[in-house]
C-alpha cells in the first residue's frame, strides 16, 4: 500500500495527508486509488475535509476534492486546517446546517477575509472561511455562514422568499438584513473584544430579527426545507 496518501478520520471529517515531492498528477491517482479502497464505507456521507503535507492552489484543492468525490462517493462539505483549535465548532455548525439543509448542496465557499471594503455575493448559501471586516459586505439570496468574525454588514434572502438565516462565530455586525428586514447595531466599524468565542444565529421572529447562542436546539428550530 502507497504511503504517498495517507487519511485520517476525525469527527465529521478527514485528515489526508499528501507526499509533498510526488508530481501532481501522480498524486491525484494515489488519491483515486486510496479512495476507491473505501468506496463502500464512505458512500454519501458528507464531511470536512483537511489536505495537509504539502502547499496546494486552489485549483490543486478542487482537482483534489473532484478526484476524492468520484472515487467514492463522498460529498466534501469544506475544506479546513485540522490543526485550528476553533474547527470543531465549524464543523458543529455546518453539520448541523447540512441537517436542516439537506438540498442546497450547491452553496458557495470563500477561503479567507472579506476586507478592504470588499463586497461578496451569491445566488447560493455561502459559507466564509474567515473575518468579514467592517465596511465590507456579504450578500446571499440563501443563507450566510461566517466562520469567523462577522463585523461588517450581511444581506441574507430576497424579500419574498422563505426566511433564511445568518450565522457567524463571533456575531458583531455593522448591519444585518434578513428578508427584507434590517437590523441596525450601535458596533459600526467596531472590532469586539471578548474572553470567549459564542457562535451565534441570526433569524426572524416574529417579523424582527433576534440573536441567538447557536446551539443544536436553535438550528434545529429552523425550518427545515427553506431553501430551494
Amino acid at each position: 500500500m502507497s504511503q504517498a496518501v495517507l487519511v485520517k478520520s476525525f469527527q465529521n471529517g478527514l485528515q489526508v495527508l499528501l507526499d509533498q515531492d510526488l508530481l501532481f498528477d501522480d498524486l491525484l491517482l494515489e488519491i483515486e486509488n486510496k479512495f476507491k479502497e473505501s468506496a463502500k464505507f464512505f458512500q454519501d456521507a458528507r464531511l470536512a475535509l483537511s489536505l495537509e503535507g504539502r502547499s496546494l492552489t486552489i485549483d490543486e484543492e478542487k482537482k483534489i476534492v473532484d478526484t476524492i468525490t468520484q472515487a467514492s462517493g463522498i460529498h466534501i462539505v469544506c475544506l479546513i486546517n485540522k490543526e485550528e483549535s476553533k474547527n470543531q465548532i465549524y464543523l458543529n455548525a455546518i453539520h448541523h446546517f447540512e441537517q436542516i439543509r439537506p438540498q442546497d448542496s450547491q452553496g458557495e465557499f470563500y477561503h479567507g477575509c472579506v476586507k478592504d471594503g470588499e463586497t461578496i455575493e451569491s445566488d447560493a448559501s455561502i459559507v466564509i472561511f474567515g473575518d468579514v471586516y467592517p465596511d465590507c459586505t456579504v450578500i446571499s439570496k440563501k443563507d450566510i455562514i461566517v466562520l469567523g468574525g462577522l463585523y461588517g454588514k450581511a444581506v441574507a434572502g430576497a424579500e419574498q422568499e422563505e426566511e433564511h438565516i445568518i450565522i457567524a462565530l463571533e456575531m458583531a455586525p455593522q448591519k444585518l438584513k434578513i428578508n427584507g428586514i434590517k437590523l441596525r447595531t450601535d458596533k459600526q466599524g467596531k472590532w469586539p473584544i471578548k474572553p470567549k468565542i459564542v457562535p451565534k444565529m441570526a433569524r426572524i421572529q416574529n417579523d424582527k430579527i433576534v440573536m441567538e447562542i447557536l446551539t443544536k436546539e436553535t438550528l434545529a428550530s429552523v425550518t427545515r426545507g427553506s431553501l430551494c
